[in-house]
C-alpha cells in the first residue's frame, strides 16, 4: 500500500535521504503517540532491539504527572522501563512531518516477554486472538468528528479556550461553499493520509459551527484502530503547522453539536461478510451471527461505557435531540438510535453511534468485540427493533449520565472481568477515579459566573 514501507524499503530511502528520521511511538491511556524519534541510521542498526520507555507513561494525566495508587508502576516500584517493539507492518512515511517515518509499538514486559497487559494496544490484541479462535476476522471504521478554529493552539491556551474563532459562521453539515473556504487544511490532511499508508473516503462538512467529518476506508479492527490513531496524529500536527486548531473533544460547548467517532463494525471468515444470512431481523435479512453479536454488543454497553466514553466531558455529549445517542436501542437507518444497522449483503455492518471523538481507539473496539463475541457464544438475543424517534422512548435503558456512574458500573462488571482480566478494570477504574476527582477540585467558569457576586 501507498505510504508503507518494508525495512529494506526504509533502508534504501535513508540512503538517499528522503527520510532521516523515524518517530517510534505507541498510545497511552488517552490515545495519545507518546514515543521517541530516532535517527534513521540508527533505527535501521536496532530495530531488532526496538528500545524502552519509562513505564509510568501508563500511569500519567493529561498534564503528564505521575498517579499515585497504580499497582502497575509507581514509586515505590521505582517507575521502571517497558520495551517499546516496533510493529513493522505500522512502519510508514508520516508525509506530513519533513523525510520523517512512524512505526507504532507493540509495549512488552522486559522480564516475562510478553505484552503489558494494561497497554491500549495489548487490551485490543487480546481481543483480536479470540477472534481468530473463532476463526473469524473483524473490519472496522472510525467515523471521527472535529471542530476547526482560525486561532492556534496557542493563542487557543492564552485565551484560556474562550472567544475562539471558527472556522465558518454558519452550520454547514454537506455545505460545499462552507467546505471549500477550509479546503487549504482538508485537502491537505487528505492527501497526506493517503501518502502515509491511511486510505481517504471522503470529506464534509458537519452539523456544527465550524465542525467537519473526514473519513477513511475501513479496514481489520487492529489496523483501523492504528489508522484512528495517527489520522488524529496528522490532523492536529497538519493544524499546528498551519496556524489553526482543531479539537476532537466530544462536547466544545453546551449549545454546540458534540463530535462522535461513530464504529462501523462486521464479522467476516474467508474474506465473506458472515453477518449477511437469510434470518429475518425486523427489515434486516442477516444471520445468527450478526443477531447474537448486536445482541451482546447492545447488552454490555452500560458496563463497558467508560471504554466508550473515557473522560468526564464524553457524558455532556449526551443530550436528546443533539444527534448523540441517549438510550439503548436499535433501529435500521435511525440516526437517532445508539445502534444502527446499515448496508445489506456484504455490506451489512453495526454502526454504534455511543463514541465520541474523544475515544481511546484501542479500547473502544476491544469493549465492542469482547461483546459481540459473548453475544455469539451465548446466543444472546438484541431487543426489538425500534422504529421512530427514540429521543422520545423514555422508557428505555440511558446511557450513563456521567463518568462516575459508568466507572462504578465497569468496576462491579465480572464480564470486564472476564474479558480484559481483573488487572486491566482495576487498572483503568482507577484511571478513570483519577479523571473525575481532578475535575471534581477544578473551580469552573459556571461556577464563577453563578455564585462569585449572587451567592
Amino acid at each position: 500500500m501507498k505510504g508503507l514501507f518494508t525495512i529494506s524499503q526504509l533502508t534504501e530511502k535513508v540512503k538517499a535521504e528522503t527520510i532521516e528520521t523515524v518517530v517510534v511511538a505507541f498510545t497511552d491511556h488517552y490515545g495519545r503517540l507518546m514515543g521517541k524519534r530516532f535517527d534513521a541510521e540508527f533505527f535501521l542498526e536496532t530495530v531488532d532491539d526496538g528500545t524502552h520507555g519509562c513505564d509510568y507513561l501508563l500511569t500519567t494525566d493529561m498534564d503528564m504527572e505521575p498517579i499515585p495508587g497504580f499497582q502497575f508502576a509507581n514509586w515505590e516500584l521505582g517507575y521502571g522501563d517497558f520495551h517499546l517493539v516496533p510493529d513493522l507492518a505500522t512502519l510508514r512515511e508520516a508525509t506530513w512531518l519533513e523525510k520523517t517515518a512512524l512505526v507504532l509499538c507493540d509495549l512488552v514486559n522486559d522480564k516475562t516477554h510478553d505484552f503489558i497487559s494494561v497497554g491500549p494496544r495489548s487490551i485490543l490484541q487480546k481481543q483480536i486472538k479470540k477472534l481468530k479462535d473463532f476463526d473469524y476476522q473483524c473490519f472496522a471504521a472510525s467515523e471521527l468528528e472535529y471542530y476547526m478554529f482560525e486561532n492556534t493552539y496557542r493563542e487557543a491556551a492564552e485565551k484560556n479556550y474562550h472567544d475562539l474563532k471558527p472556522m465558518g459562521w454558519y452550520l454547514e453539515d454537506y455545505h460545499i461553499m462552507q467546505g471549500s473556504r477550509v479546503e487549504y487544511f482538508t485537502a491537505a490532511a487528505r492527501k497526506h493520509l493517503k501518502n502515509s499508508g491511511i486510505p481517504v473516503e471522503n470529506s464534509k462538512g458537519e452539523w456544527g459551527l465550524g465542525q467537519h467529518e473526514l473519513n477513511i476506508k475501513y479496514s481489520e479492527a487492529l489496523d483501523m484502530a492504528d489508522r484512528h490513531v495517527l489520522y488524529k496524529q496528522c490532523l492536529k500536527e497538519l493544524a499546528d503547522k498551519m496556524g489553526i486548531s482543531v479539537t476532537f473533544m466530544s462536547k466544545i460547548d453546551k449549545e454546540k453539536a458534540g463530535s462522535s467517532c461513530h464504529i462501523h463494525m462486521s464479522l467476516a471468515q474467508n474474506g465473506n461478510n458472515i453477518f449477511a444470512g437469510d434470518e429475518k431481523l425486523g427489515p434486516v435479512k442477516c444471520s445468527n451471527i450478526f443477531r447474537w453479536f448486536l445482541g451482546g454488543w447492545i447488552a454490555h454497553v452500560q458496563e463497558l461505557m467508560p471504554f466508550y466514553a473515557p473522560t468526564v466531558n464524553s457524558y455532556k455529549r449526551y443530550a436528546d435531540g443533539s444527534w448523540a445517542p441517549t438510550r439503548l436501542a436499535w433501529s435500521y437507518d435511525n440516526r437517532t438510535a445508539g445502534f444502527r444497522v446499515v448496508g445489506k449483503g456484504r455490506s451489512l455492518r453495526i454502526e454504534c453511534r455511543i463514541p465520541g471523538a474523544d475515544c481511546n481507539p484501542y479500547l473502544a473496539y476491544a469493549a465492542a468485540i469482547a461483546s459481540g463475541l459473548d453475544g455469539i457464544e451465548n446466543q444472546i438475543e438484541p431487543p426489538e427493533i425500534f422504529v421512530g424517534d427514540i429521543y422520545e422512548a423514555k422508557h428505555l435503558p440511558r446511557v450513563a449520565y456521567t463518568l462516575g456512574e459508568a466507572t462504578a458500573n465497569f468496576e462491579k462488571s465480572e464480564f470486564a472481568k472476564k474479558a480484559f482480566g481483573a488487572e486491566v478494570v482495576n487498572h483503568y477504574v482507577h484511571h478513570f477515579k483519577k479523571e473525575m476527582e481532578a475535575y471534581n477540585e477544578a473551580v469552573t467558569d459556571w461556577e464563577r459566573k453563578r455564585y462569585f457576586e449572587r451567592i
